[in-house]
């Protein structure tokens, strides 16, 4: 990937964490319109949602997670997706930056929460919460997406994955991480 790529995908991930949180921090002191605050930090919330699952997971660390129903059972499944091993090399400090903004974010968020109830405001714990959960389910996913990689590369690589034993364990492994 080209580097100067990497540092837009860097960036605009940055972009969105640091916008959300700051949008929230100004509302807290500054501006006084809650439903202007609410409405904006939402929409950045959900694009920093949608972007950090999508696209930036994908292309900085080579996981990618999403939630598929049984329509006839109404089950949730898990799914996750790694890229295969030798397909393409992470750069080190991609990863870096994407697990340090992704287990960063909910911090912040706990903090703010905390904020709130010492301030008294806790008209502001509602949008808090969305914030914690959709940056809860991103950190839980991905890192069982990471697990899920790392245990399929491990049973992959320990019976050879050109085999009919390498398939079974790979198989088995994805079943174990299985909701």
């Amino acid at each position: 990937m080209d580097v100067s790529l990497r540092w837009r995908e860097r960036l605009t991930d940055g972009v969105f964490v640091v916008a959300s949180v700051l949008i929230y921090f100004l509302g807290l002191w500054v501006i006084k319109s809650m439903i202007m605050i609410f409405i904006i930090t939402i929409l950045l919330l959900a694009a920093d949602f949608y972007y950090l699952k999508n696209i930036a997971g994908r292309r900085l660390v080579g996981l990618r997670w999403w939630n598929e129903v049984d329509p006839q059972t109404g089950e949730s499944q898990w799914v996750f997706e790694s890229l295969e091993p030798g397909t393409r090399q992470i750069n080190a400090t991609d990863s870096r930056f994407f697990w340090l903004a992704l287990y960063v974010q909910p911090v912040w968020w706990i903090l703010m929460a905390i904020l709130a109830i010492i301030r008294l405001q806790f008209l502001w714990l509602p949008l808090v919460a969305i914030a914690l959960a959709l940056t809860i389910i991103n950190t839980l996913a991905f890192s069982r997406c990471d697990k899920f990689s790392q245990a399929s590369n491990f049973a992959g690589g320990a019976f050879g994955s050109t085999n009919l034993a390498g398939s079974i364990a790979s198989n088995f492994v994805s079943r174990m991480f299985r909701s």
